[in-house]
């Protein structure tokens, strides 16, 4: 046993040229076989197919925008009645607390008045 926990004694594997170079560089690569001749018309066809696809994504990312851009208009819209409805909230609370605070004195001044009764 070596330190690794690993026999040395196992059976010997004969390396061969073959196991230590990669078959991508064989005479009979199937990377060879497979690889279609050079040719200028699928290099245009594939231009083509590029450059439409490209156009359908262009196409596709614009509807996106247009949506996009068509959601974020009605939510300012939204917002923008809201904050509408809230200042007229608002104006309305601030007219309510001036008639209650203007009740108020009358009711203090309408106490005085009494009170000023009753003690004379």
């Amino acid at each position: 046993m070596s330190g690794r926990g690993m026999s040395q004694t196992g059976p010997k594997i004969k390396v061969t040229k073959e196991a230590v170079q990669p078959p991508m560089y064989c005479e009979n690569s199937p990377m060879k076989k497979k690889r279609p001749p050079c040719d200028k018309f699928a290099a245009s066809d594939s231009l083509d197919v590029f450059q439409a696809a490209v156009t359908d994504a262009n196409r596709e990312v614009n509807k996106l925008f247009s949506k996009y851009a068509e959601v974020m208009s009605e939510r300012a819209a939204m917002d923008s009645l809201q904050i509408r409805e809230l200042e007229d909230i608002v104006k309305e609370v601030r007219s309510l607390e001036s008639h209650l605070m203007e009740r108020k004195e009358q009711l203090r001044n309408s106490l005085v008045v009494i009170s000023d009764k009753l003690q004379g």
